[in-house]
């Protein structure tokens, strides 16, 4: 059975449902985006949210994905770096709870989190404290971390290091992996976009992205911007939210529709979309039936808070594949 490594920021994401936007506002956050903080920063937004109860649970776009990879019975590992601290020690046993094989490394700067504030209309707002997650270099990555996997994925936020991810996608392809990218977030598209076209163009197999994601990468609308992506990888993907996601691989395109749910939250739903289409991949399912089982595991995470599901939820999940792939 094929497995997947995932490398990404290693973030414990800190979930907090806010009643009204009102906290945004005072702080200064733009609704919906994402920021990078420093330790003061971190400090201020944590005693203006302190009434709200708070749930933790291991984040990063990367791990969310091998996470819900191994919740379906995929082997997986997922490569980051802590910091030595309780939430380091959180995050390797969470991980490992979930079934994934951590292959993490240590430094003396605090780990990585993720406050996540999540509006009433399901709309979060994510404050990043990169700390030890953003260390990891080039010089970490041995060839030895690839052996026995079949395919790579990587987050889109880490494509600020390009040295980093040129190194990682060369190693994977020298030791037979299939490399998978999750463009992660428009404004890192727009940033590092000759790079990411680059490394697509020589290196990716597989293309994960938003409409706004792929509209940055190409400038165009969703269904252009995939004919676009795809001329330059195996297989493109473009999701478009309500509307559901486009695949395309060479001259066979799809369109696969949504499942329909009761949104509270949109943490996780790229990441998890993404589980759902690698774990039908790695299982040599059509690449319909890999779009709805992405389709199906993001719709039933976009009614939790937080991109963890119950053992409930799964076993549903796991039920409804079945009669997908039937």
């Amino acid at each position: 059975m094929k497995k997947i490594l995932g490398m990404g920021n290693a973030l414990t994401d800190i979930l907090l449902q806010i009643d009204n936007d009102n906290v945004l506002m005072s702080l200064n956050l733009l609704k919906g985006g994402m920021q990078l903080i420093d330790v003061k920063r971190s400090e201020e937004i944590n005693t203006a949210v302190s009434k709200f109860s708070a749930k933790m649970a291991t984040g990063g776009s990367a791990s969310n994905t091998i996470n819900g990879i191994t919740r379906l019975g995929l082997n997986a590992g997922f490569f980051g770096k802590v910091g030595k601290d309780e939430v380091g020690v959180f995050f390797a046993n969470d991980s490992i709870n979930n079934g994934v094989k951590p292959h993490l490394l240590e430094s003396e700067t605090p780990s990585g989190r993720c406050t996540v504030l999540v509006s009433p209309d399901s709309e979060r707002t994510l404050c990043t404290f990169l700390g030890a997650a953003c260390e990891l270099e080039s010089s970490d990555l041995t060839h030895d971390l690839f052996k026995g996997y079949d395919i790579f994925h990587i987050e889109g936020y880490l494509v600020q290091n390009h040295d980093l991810i040129r190194t990682a996608v060369k190693m994977a392809k020298e030791n037979g992996l299939k490399v998978s990218v999750d463009l992660a977030s428009y404004n890192v598209v727009e940033a590092n976009l000759d790079f990411l076209k680059e490394m697509v163009d020589e290196y990716v197999d597989i293309v994960f992205a938003n409409e706004e994601e792929a509209r940055s990468f190409t400038g165009k609308e969703p269904e252009e911007a995939l004919e676009i992506i795809a001329e330059m990888c195996e297989i493109a993907i473009v999701k478009i939210g309500k509307e559901g996601s486009f695949i395309k691989s060479g001259v066979e395109k799809i369109k696969v529709q949504p499942v329909v749910a009761n949104c509270i939250d949109t943490t996780g739903a790229g990441d998890l979309y993404a589980s759902g289409f690698l774990f039908g991949l790695a299982k040599s399912y059509s690449l319909e039936v890999c779009g709805k089982i992405g389709s199906l595991v993001s719709g039933n995470v976009v009614e939790v808070l937080g991109a963890k599901m119950t053992d409930e939820v799964w076993d549903k999940i796991h039920s409804d594949i079945k009669e997908i792939v039937q």
